[in-house]
């Protein structure tokens, strides 16, 4: 994922920062890609069956890759008008937003990759629960605990450092791509077009076409998490300009594969088996059409590909508190690092959010969907002030400003509609989970000996609050469920 990451510590200066080994544009696009390509793909059949036939899942897409195309706009827009900002997604909501809404994108980007990497566990479980029926879907006693050793056998082997960590990865994502790659070809060679086109207008329980595709977008969020990625490294671009290009050029790369292997799956099986496959569903979709040894090929790939992406995913969450804190948004004892460039304390928050996480999926009706869609949820805010600090640039710009700004308002018009998508019951966990992390802000105001909060602040910390009441008065009432 990283090549060759400079070392950063608390003495970080300038020099060692323009004397760091950079990343050049083809390692910054591998990091996006990466990122994104991760469980999500591979449990896309099921999802879009449960909510939609073909024509909503072609107009799902095509909202979905308009809007994240926006987004990857954005952020190649934002990194070359503001140099200057590191950490991508959290730096811009700080410098368009001021230091506690920058702070919750940290702490919310930050969460959202943590309880993605739980999906990634799941989803492996599950996997495995095929052939081993006590782990269930991963949502058993026996998956969870271990799936916990595959957290803390992970953290061991991203402490070791950085470079060891990313040589792994180089080579995952190009073998992760392959399986995805070699389903779509096989599903378009079996594809039965009396299924398709018996899929193509939706099922009765889908409800209307708006309702279906509404029902769709935090599973399109999630799989095209990661497009920022190559932002979040910014301070190790070789040059400004090939964060942007890295961004756009991922984002092409695998939309065409996401769209297809959703599309191509509507031709082999009704949509209401579909609806009902255990995930991975793609190996269950691929089983049907040429027998045994397609589960076992799509399963293979899903564990070389998900454990390259929580590879890829836990270095960039512990990236987002470690630059937070040298930005003094964060305590002090996030800024720490090692001579091997791990920020381990970083590192060790977020195996332990992990952690809680995973032992909270034990306790939720559907482990996997809970984990898919609160991720997504939790990433929304972060995009949402990012595009709209996009839209402040774009309007202070004398020329060239027109484009720019039509990009920024259709971003920020797209996240907003996300967030309406998530529903009520998200939302309000993303405010149970946001509200308490304003201690790590308070703590970190008092270690510079500064106010606590401004006026605008307490009314945001009000928000937070009020929202966070709610939601655990509606989890206990059981108004909403996980």
């Amino acid at each position: 994922m990283v090549a060759n990451v400079p070392r950063v510590t608390q003495a970080a200066t300038t020099e060692t920062r323009a004397t760091a080994a950079k990343l050049s544009l083809p390692t910054l696009t591998t990091m996006v890609v990466g990122s994104m390509v991760g469980a999500g793909v591979f449990s896309l059949p099921r999802r879009f069956a449960q909510e939609t036939g073909v024509a909503g899942a072609l107009i799902a897409w095509a909202v979905a890759g308009t809007g994240m195309l926006m987004l990857a706009f954005v952020f190649q827009t934002l990194a070359v008008r503001r140099p200057d900002l590191d950490a991508g997604v959290y730096a811009y909501a700080k410098a368009g937003f001021g230091e506690y809404l920058g702070f919750f994108a940290a702490f919310g980007y930050w969460a959202s990759a943590c309880v993605g990497n739980v999906t990634y566990w799941v989803l492996i479980m599950s996997t495995i629960g095929t052939i081993a029926p006590a782990l269930g879907e991963g949502d058993t006693v026996l998956a969870v605990v271990l799936s916990s050793a595959g957290l803390w056998l992970f953290f061991l082997l991203i402490s070791r450092g950085v470079k060891e960590a990313a040589a792994i990865n180089r080579i995952v994502t190009v073998a992760k791509v392959v399986p995805i790659l070699v389903f779509v070809v096989l599903a378009l060679f079996y594809l039965k077009p009396h299924v398709f086109a018996e899929n193509f207008g939706g099922a009765d329980y889908a409800g209307s076409l708006f309702q279906q595709v509404k029902g769709t977008m935090l599973a399109t969020v999630f799989v095209f998490l990661g497009v920022e990625g190559a932002s979040v490294y910014s301070r190790h671009a070789r040059r400004r300009e090939d964060v942007g290009r890295a961004t756009v050029l991922g984002f092409l790369s695998v939309f065409a594969v996401f769209a297809s292997v959703t599309i191509v799956s509507y031709g082999l099986m009704p949509m209401g088996e579909i609806a009902e496959l255990r995930q991975p569903s793609m190996a269950g979709v691929l089983e049907h059409a040429v027998g045994t040894w397609g589960k076992v090929f799509v399963s293979v790939g899903l564990i070389v590909s998900v454990l390259g992406a929580y590879l890829a995913w836990t270095l960039m969450a512990a990236e987002v508190l470690f630059v937070a804190a040298k930005d003094d948004d964060m305590p002090r004892f996030l800024k720490k690092s090692t001579a091997a460039d791990v920020p381990v304390p970083a590192l060790v928050m977020t195996t332990l959010l992990s952690q809680v996480v995973l032992v909270v999926t034990y306790f939720s009706d559907d482990a996997f969907n809970f984990a898919l869609d609160l991720t997504s949820a939790l990433t929304l805010i972060p995009f949402l002030l990012a595009a709209g600090f996009a839209v402040r640039i774009a309007l202070a710009q004398t020329r060239s400003g027109r484009g720019e700004l039509t990009v920024a308002v259709l971003a920020t018009v797209y996240t907003a509609f996300l967030i309406y998508a998530a529903g009520f019951k998200y939302l309000l966990v993303s405010f149970i989970i946001y509200a308490p992390a304003t201690f790590l802000f308070v703590k970190a105001r008092r270690e510079q000996g500064r106010s606590l909060f401004s006026a605008r602040e307490l009314v945001i910390l009000a928000v937070s609050v009020a929202g966070a009441v709610v939601g655990v008065v509606a989890l206990a009432a059981g108004w909403i469920s996980l």
